[in-house]
């Protein structure tokens, strides 16, 4: 069984190492959109007909029994069209607020995103519906991911650059003060012990990941009941359209090496 997963950049490597425990065995294809990284400049049209044209040849290639968007930012615009394409169960990646109302003693949550996925209606509807009686503090971070993205391309970043992005997030009022903040980006995690370190106070950090990998795995529940351990499906595979990283990062996620993928012709570059 083959399940398709896809980011604008490495971030959700965070939602595959979770897939990959949650669904032993099954091969892992990973499709990166570095090309245009990150996704927070595009406008949403092209956005929309970027991701379902990508997805549409990854399909092509790959015939997966579900397609992972491990992106906060793509997930609150592409689901729909996606939907209506293609056939196989698609999973998105949205802000895990119900979890973090649930979670919250001091109700006072903060969502740090990109600046894409904190503009979105989508966002302030989760929040609307499912977040109960919280203060939810937006924070749009415009260079986090991207500090990610350096990190793991073994460029240094100082701590001073991560704790100035993570800031706006530790609010203090009426005696209270954020308890719990909300990863909603798949790149965040991967640095969250040094986010932990660097935290002016400890709260209850949120990763979406290991809910993803679930319902990854009950969604393809059907397609594993005719899927044996023998099966040959070949070995994980990651593709880039654009800049390739580092074989070594990516053998930490169970990823051999990297693959160019040609965006199709009228995929806005």
């Amino acid at each position: 069984m083959r399940v398709l997963v896809f980011d604008s950049g490495v971030g959700g490597l965070s939602v595959a190492r979770e897939i990959a425990a949650a669904l032993p065995g099954a091969c892992l294809h990973y499709l990166a959109d570095t090309a245009v990284f990150p996704y927070g400049a595009l406008e949403p049209d092209v956005l929309v007909a970027r991701v379902v044209d990508l997805i549409g040849g990854a399909v092509a290639t790959s015939a997966p029994a579900a397609v992972v968007i491990a992106c906060n930012t793509a997930s609150t615009l592409v689901l729909g069209p996606l939907r209506a394409r293609f056939p196989m169960p698609i999973v998105g990646t949205v802000p895990a607020v119900k979890p973090a109302a649930e979670t919250s003693r001091s109700r006072m949550v903060s969502v740090l995103a990109t600046p894409g996925t904190v503009k979105r209606d989508y966002t302030r509807d989760l929040i609307a519906t499912h977040g109960g009686d919280c203060r939810f503090t937006l924070v749009g971070s415009a260079r986090l991911a991207e500090l990610v993205e350096d990190v793991h391309g073994s460029r240094s970043v100082p701590d001073e650059a991560f704790a100035a992005e993570i800031a706006p997030c530790f609010v203090e009022a009426d005696g209270r003060r954020t308890d719990t903040v909300v990863l909603a980006c798949t790149h965040y995690p991967l640095v969250l012990d040094r986010l932990r370190r660097l935290a002016p106070w400890p709260v209850t950090w949120i990763d979406p990941a290991p809910a993803i990998a679930r319902r990854t795995a009950v969604v393809t529940a059907e397609a594993a009941q005719g899927w044996a351990a023998g099966d040959s499906t070949g070995p994980n595979r990651f593709f880039a359209t654009g800049r390739l990283p580092e074989t070594a990062f990516l053998a930490r996620f169970g990823f051999p090496a990297a693959e160019s993928f040609a965006a199709a012709a009228t995929v806005p570059a």
